[in-house]
């Protein structure tokens, strides 16, 4: 009788170890996931992310956007030629060359509202220029077979309750990656979404640029072009600083530490890729 609730025991042991060498595994796969697709998606620029969503946004601009940024910029255009007149006390005091520096202003507002499209894609090509030099730093590939290693021998050591808990361990580890790789998706995801709509109206902003008074809203535009784009370096650092400290984790030798060590550092992950969006906005908005 002894000897076959032995054999059950061992049954068990035996399963429970497979399936927490399996969730083990699996956590640290996912790891692995995360670095590889953050750093990937974080150095694609907006035409090369996705092409049909790109040439819709780029088509509404040009169609629908622009015609109205035009009016906006004759408004504009108007208005400041009307105040440099009525500066010059109804012109008696009125200089000539404020006339072709008026032209000259109107040419290149127009050349800037006609060709904001390209200055736009330029931002973010030297964005993504920065953000693939940096990709080259980060590795992020942890040795899954060298952290298995000793696992093994440290679980067959382990009595069958002790195993029950830790298989519930990683069980809830497990879901709680799964969630905050969803977080880490809608993060990195809806960043590329926020510039595809900053971008579609690109053209509104760039035609207040003549006028010193309304152009603070091109300027600021400007700023939040260059936020958008430098999100993604802050992006890659906080996915290299996870990646260094994830490395460790494996060889620490303990299962329990290792496991919840690294569902810790991906909660800090996710919290510090939330973070980028205001922080990049505060250093290109800082006066």
């Amino acid at each position: 009788m002894g000897s076959l609730f032995e054999r059950i025991t061992d049954w068990i042991k035996e399963g429970l170890i497979d399936a927490i060498t399996g969730q083990y595994t699996s956590i640290f796969n996912s790891v692995n996931n995360q670095v590889a697709d953050v750093a990937n998606q974080v150095g694609q620029t907006p035409q090369g992310w996705n092409g049909g969503v790109f040439s819709m946004i780029q088509n509404l601009s040009e169609t629908v956007v622009i015609p109205i940024a035009g009016m906006i910029l004759t408004f504009v255009l108007v208005y400041e030629l009307i105040q440099m007149i009525l500066e010059k006390n109804n012109m008696h005091e009125f200089d000539t060359f404020n006339i072709f520096k008026w032209i000259f202003k109107t040419f290149v507002a127009t050349y800037l509202l006609t060709n904001c499209f390209t200055i736009v894609m330029a931002v973010f090509d030297v964005a993504q220029n920065v953000v693939s030099q940096s990709a080259g730093v980060i590795n992020g590939n942890l040795d899954v077979q060298a952290a298995l290693s000793d696992l093994e021998t440290q679980l067959e050591a382990m009595g069958m309750w002790e195993l029950i808990g830790l298989w519930l361990e990683t069980n809830i580890i497990n879901l709680c990656m799964w969630v905050l790789s969803i977080v880490i998706f809608v993060i990195v995801y809806g960043r590329m979404i926020e510039i595809y709509l900053t971008v579609s109206l690109a053209p509104i902003p760039f035609s207040t640029m003549a006028n010193r008074e309304w152009g603070q809203m091109g300027t600021g535009y400007l700023r939040s072009l260059f936020a958008l784009g430098f999100q993604g370096f802050l992006i890659l650092i906080c996915v290299a600083i996870y990646a260094v400290l994830v490395q460790s984790i494996p060889s620490s030798g303990d299962v329990h530490g290792a496991i919840w060590g690294t569902a810790g550092y991906t909660v800090l992950l996710a919290f510090a890729l939330f973070k980028t969006g205001s922080l990049s906005k505060s250093i290109f908005n800082a006066r």
